[in-house]
């Protein structure tokens, strides 16, 4: 059973078992049966919006490029934030990748002209 469906299996309107109780026979935190997710800020989405535009545009932009860019803008925003939001999106700066020294003394190579 899912968090979701438990936490709708609990009737707060009973007396006996408690909240509490019901929540502990299901293995559910009362927290979890009382928390309500909060809306995204506008802001935010305004944010998002924009760095989902900028990465289309630069893909090999991390977050403290974006900061930049956006600071180059007008906006002062943080680069936790960026991070944050890039995160939430999968957003991941494109680079190239590091290659290990192992792989490449395993490689073979085979000389073209053998002196022969």
């Amino acid at each position: 059973m899912s968090r979701k469906q438990r936490k709708q299996v609990i009737e707060a309107e009973l007396r006996e078992p408690s909240i509490s109780r019901q929540c502990q026979l299901l293995d559910l935190s009362r927290s979890s049966f009382y928390y309500e997710p909060q809306p995204m800020d506008p802001e935010d989405l305004e944010l998002m919006r924009l760095i989902d535009e900028q990465y289309l545009k630069t893909p090999v932009f991390g977050s403290r490029s974006m900061v930049r860019h956006f600071w180059r803008q007008g906006r002062k925003v943080n680069r936790k934030r960026i991070q944050r939001l890039m995160r939430l999106m999968g957003i991941e700066a494109i680079y190239p990748s590091r290659t290990p020294v192992g792989r490449i003394r395993s490689i073979k190579f085979t000389p073209i002209c053998s002196e022969t």
